[in-house]
């Protein structure tokens, strides 16, 4: 009979989970940013949406997703019913406005997350059944996909996108 293996450390913990993810949400408002007003909301290629419809949708997971999580109340994915605007911002400047909001508020929840819930499974926005953590690097997966179209925006632009490695 085989010894069993002994108990591994943590590879990564709560908090260096939330620093990650925070450091690409600092990496995708700096994206934002570099946007010009009007390519934010009306420029696409190939039939991608453009990058105000991306950041929409980012801003209706995260905040919202983090409150799901801890509460168990969920809304609908999309709706951004977690204490946000009922609809998009008409500027650039509304979104970063709700990006703050919606960072400030990913801390905030995440305080009151405990260690022992990440392995649980969940049925997030009555849609992803996967374990906290795994949905949390979904989020993650997610924001970092649509930040590599709004790069090809800006390229296309000829807009130099902020460096992708450079998440402080």
């Amino acid at each position: 009979m085989q010894n069993a293996a002994p108990a591994k450390e943590h590879v990564i913990n709560a908090a260096q989970l939330l620093e990650h993810w925070q450091g690409h949400r600092k990496l995708t408002r700096r994206v934002i940013e570099v946007f010009p007003e009007d390519a934010f909301f009306n420029f696409s290629i190939g039939g991608m949406r453009p990058f105000s419809q991306l950041t929409w949708e980012l801003l209706t997971i995260a905040a919202p997703g983090i409150t799901g999580i801890v509460t168990g109340d969920w809304g609908s994915l999309g709706d951004n019913s977690h204490n946000y605007a009922a609809a998009a911002p008409k500027t650039k400047e509304g979104f970063l406005k709700l990006w703050d909001e919606s960072t400030a508020a990913l801390d905030e929840q995440w305080e009151t997350l405990p260690d022992s819930r990440f392995q649980e499974t969940i049925l997030a926005f009555g849609q992803y059944e996967g374990t906290i953590f795994s949905t949390i690097l979904y989020f993650v997966d997610n924001e970092i996909h649509h930040r590599g179209q709004g790069y090809v925006y800006l390229r296309a632009l000829g807009v130099e996108p902020p460096a992708f490695w450079d998440r402080s």
